[in-house]
């Protein structure tokens, strides 16, 4: 089970035992002693003793005793949390022996829960956690770095294109701002689908009902969770839909998503823009980070942009969060009457994406990123090379003057250059003087890429 989850059990239990206390369910000394050990799980003390996996169907059983459960609910996750945190609270206490249940795991620990609204929480608040603690934090320093690259090129006018030809001019700096934007609406969708994350399902129990609960006992719950993460969590306002679907973490996967998409873009990019030395693009130069090729000697490859792309261990990032939405959104829909059983394997996917996503953006941050540097004559001389600075004359020498033959087919003036030059290996200017379309001062004063990279301004009436 992610560590993630564990420690959310951890805060999670800490806010229901506080709770309880409030409500007169539960003794001043019993709930401080639950709670210190509450705090204590919360903070990763205990990690060895959750042994269990994400696969909880059948029965299993839990490290402490033989307690045998049959749920797929996440219930194993859920009583090895109560048999950990009563076991702890005993020991704290100095009167008992650990398994004396002084300190019960089901009468104390899990009063007024049910592993049906317990484990929904614990997605929730785990979710949260990492989003607004890793993911968010390595998005927003990939964001930084792409928005000051885009600064640092903005003079560097460069040869566009599409469909992988050579297409009209733009700068380096405003192909790296596309690419700080894809993060910066990526960061907007995860912020948008946090609200629903911070909806805890705890005073549902077990079906949404909050049977065996008292009434109050889940705005508190919530308003402890909230304190002690310092996230804007709230009590669900409808249990039901809590328990019996997962429509919140799908959303959020989706996010990612949409993110691993992004990223995947962003990093084949920047890998075609470095690929060279002499016989790629070689538009940008990537830091050399290791030796290379196994035999070929002075060969440097794009590691860190293929980590985040390549089907590779845990390197395949773009493709295994794509993966993981896939097994996210098959365990969202099946969610039957008033539960989803499908909970340890939605979560574990989410978490593994939000890991993925983050560890991989502060790699290719440090990595890569912050030390590219442009080709500026590489890509001077792959700018005046392109056929497609023709593009600017065609306001000027029309893009259809001519029907060829009964098929309708036009040949531009602007069109007969392009072809010329490429056919005969001349310049465009070489082609337009030729043909007798320009002459040498007007191609000179209409082919300028400095000034093909925004809308003209409207004529003058």
């Amino acid at each position: 089970m992610p560590r993630p989850i564990v420690h959310a059990f951890g805060i999670l239990k800490r806010a229901c035992a506080i709770a309880n206390y409030k409500l007169n369910n539960l003794d001043k000394n019993t709930q401080e002693l639950i709670v210190q050990a509450c705090e204590e799980v919360a903070t990763g003390k205990w990690d060895d003793e959750f042994p269990l996996t994400v696969f909880q169907t059948g029965s299993a059983r839990t490290k402490q005793n033989n307690c045998i459960q049959t749920h797929d609910t996440g219930t194993q996750s859920n009583m090895n949390a109560n048999e950990v945190i009563s076991n702890r609270a005993i020991q704290l206490s100095g009167k008992g022996k650990v398994g004396d249940k002084s300190i019960h795991p089901n009468d104390h620990v899990n009063r007024s829960a049910s592993s049906n609204d317990t484990f929904p929480s614990v997605m929730h608040i785990a979710v949260g956690v990492e989003i607004n603690t890793k993911l968010l934090p390595a998005l927003h320093k990939i964001q930084q770095a792409l928005e000051s690259k885009s600064k640092e090129f903005a003079d560097i006018v460069k040869i566009g294109r599409t469909h992988l030809q050579d297409a009209t001019p733009l700068t380096l700096g405003q192909e790296f701002g596309g690419y700080a934007h894809q993060i910066t609406n990526g960061i907007a969708r995860v912020k948008a689908s946090l609200p629903r994350v911070y909806e805890l399902a705890q005073g549902g129990t077990a079906v949404g009902t909050g049977l065996n609960t008292i009434e109050g006992f889940d705005k508190l719950v919530a308003e402890e969770v909230a304190k002690f993460t310092k996230l804007p969590f709230v009590t669900s306002p409808n249990k039901f839909e809590s328990l019996a679907a997962h429509d919140a973490l799908v959303e959020v996967s989706g996010s990612l998503n949409v993110l691993a998409c992004s990223l995947m873009k962003i990093a084949n990019d920047i890998r075609w823009l470095g690929s060279g030395p002499r016989c790629g693009l070689g538009e940008i130069s990537l830091p050399e980070n290791e030796p290379g090729s196994s035999i070929m000697p002075g060969k440097v490859n794009p590691t860190q942009c293929e980590a985040m792309t390549m089907v590779s261990e845990i390197f395949s990032v773009c493709a295994q969060v794509m993966g993981n939405h896939t097994t996210v959104t098959v365990g969202g829909s099946n969610g039957h009457f008033e539960l989803n059983v499908f909970k340890p394997v939605i979560v574990a996917n989410v978490l593994n994406s939000i890991r993925l996503l983050s560890d991989a953006c502060n790699s290719i941050t440090d990595n890569c990123i912050v030390g590219i540097e442009a080709n500026r004559e590489r890509i001077n001389k792959l700018l005046f090379d392109s056929l497609m600075l023709v593009t600017v004359l065609n306001p000027y020498i029309g893009y259809d003057t001519k029907q060829k033959s009964h098929f309708f087919i036009f040949l531009s003036d602007a069109a007969k250059i392009a072809k010329k030059a490429h056919k005969e290996g001349k310049t465009l200017k070489e082609a337009a003087l030729e043909l007798k379309l320009l002459t040498s001062e007007e191609f000179d004063q209409r082919v300028k890429p400095e000034k093909m990279l925004h809308p003209d301004k409207p004529p003058k009436k």
